[in-house]
């Protein structure tokens, strides 16, 4: 099947580098262990973890890199903390504290308790080039899937700004509005999908596992609901390097 689109793609004069299904397996197996799942913990809940988002270990290993959003407006009070919990092997939960915030960005960065998980390099990505393949793994769809990391692939089709204005102000939100006054800055698009839960996950190169960007928001067409029922296929990642800067890397 990968040959027969391979030669239709070429058929179009479209060159897509896949990397070898070998190289991808065993970088899935070395990426894994380093995947967490964020959410908030209560005892008394039902379910007892809610999960928010996915993260993943950086710098010592005991550092949490994933969205700014995902950690957004929580209600941490009557039982409720913010917990951290990695699925490869399933760990139990442990609490995290909130280190450093980078909104603009949409960037977060917690501390966990326990031992280290095993961190994963982070590229330069201003090196990083629309057309390159590269994978992302997380939780999608809120933990439906089950807690497994599950592992999608695709390509950088675009590295655009952000903030691009629509066809008058009312379609400007707040946040855009903040983002083109600072300047925007650009981001990377993907053919590829993600889901809800996919959001603070790494993107990286399928060959080396090294991260190139943080997936942090999907393309909706029409409601929320959408993007379940109708993907649009493009989500978007923030470049590596404004983690790296979060980092004082």
């Amino acid at each position: 099947m990968i040959a027969i689109i391979r030669g239709l793609l070429a058929s179009l004069g479209v060159l897509v580098a896949w990397p070898a299904a070998a190289d991808l397996t065993a970088t899935i197996e070395r990426v894994k262990p380093s995947i967490v799942m964020v959410g908030i913990y209560n005892r008394l809940g039902a379910p007892q973890f809610n999960l928010r988002g996915t993260g993943f270990a950086v710098g010592d290993g005991r550092t949490i890199a994933t969205n700014a959003h995902v950690i957004a407006d929580l209600n941490l009070n009557e039982g409720n903390s913010l917990t951290v919990r990695a699925a490869t092997p399933l760990d139990k939960a442990r609490q995290a504290t909130v280190l450093s915030v980078d909104k603009a960005h949409d960037l977060a960065l917690l501390r966990i308790e326990g031992g280290a998980l095993p961190p994963l390099t982070l590229r330069d990505s201003d090196s990083v080039r629309e057309g390159a393949a590269v994978a992302f793994t997380g939780f999608p769809i809120g933990g439906a899937l089950g807690f497994s990391p599950v592992t999608h692939r695709g390509i950088i089709a675009a590295i655009t700004p952000i903030a691009i204005p629509g066809g008058n102000a009312q379609q400007l939100k707040e946040n855009l509005i903040r983002q083109l006054k600072d300047g925007g800055f650009n981001i990377f698009q993907l053919d590829a999908t993600a889901y809800p839960g996919n959001s603070g996950g790494p993107m990286f190169d399928p060959e080396t596992g090294e991260v190139i960007g943080i997936i942090n928001m999907v393309f909706v067409k029409g409601s929320k609901e959408a993007a379940l029922s109708q993907p649009s296929g493009i989500s978007y990642a923030i470049p590596a390097n404004f983690l790296r800067a979060l980092l004082g890397n």
